[in-house]
């Protein structure tokens, strides 16, 4: 009854060409068994084709600090920026071989993911010398490599005149 008044908004006959199924490989396969195999009209078994469907590779854009990645509502944005997050941890880096700080990180990182936290700091220092802030420098692209750049929303310096900290939006996983 609730459904007796719905009409289809095109009929059939005016399909595109588009959007009519053309058998695939597998189709016809399956039906070239059927008929060899001498299925009679009456017979109403019937083969059964599943297809996986394609996993739809995602490219993330690149990730850069202080500037807002999508998909981050508003409120959370805001919050994130102005310094209104709570962090859950704190990793200073401050005095580390650059190899050993990315170690580091990249242990950090996993045992943030581990424990579902949403905000990290990771303190860099801002390098004292022209030679010095390699960390600082390099915290950037190691938040870009594959293994590191999914479990990451936003970052943002937490301070404005202090740009030797970040602040880092993790992805929660979800229950």
């Amino acid at each position: 009854m609730v459904v007796r008044d719905i009409k289809p908004l095109s009929s059939p006959r005016r399909s595109s060409p588009s959007m009519v199924k053309t058998p695939e490989k597998e189709d016809v396969v399956s039906i070239a068994k059927l008929k060899s195999q001498g299925a009679s009209k009456r017979d109403t078994s019937f083969e059964v084709v599943f297809r996986q469907p394609e996993k739809k590779v995602t490219k993330l854009q690149e990730l850069r600090v202080g500037v807002r990645a999508p998909g981050l509502d508003d409120t959370s944005w805001r919050r994130l920026s102005r310094g209104k997050v709570r962090v859950d941890a704190k990793l200073d880096l401050h005095g580390y071989v650059v190899q050993e700080a990315f170690e580091n990180l990249l242990e950090f990182l996993h045992r943030a993911r581990v424990r579902n936290w949403k905000c990290i700091e990771v303190v860099t220092g801002r390098g004292s010398g022209p030679s010095s802030g390699l960390i600082r420098r390099e915290l950037p692209m190691w938040l870009q490599r594959q293994e590191i750049r999914p479990m990451i929303l936003a970052v943002v310096h937490p301070h404005a005149a202090n740009h030797g900290s970040v602040r880092i939006l993790l992805r929660t996983k979800k229950h």
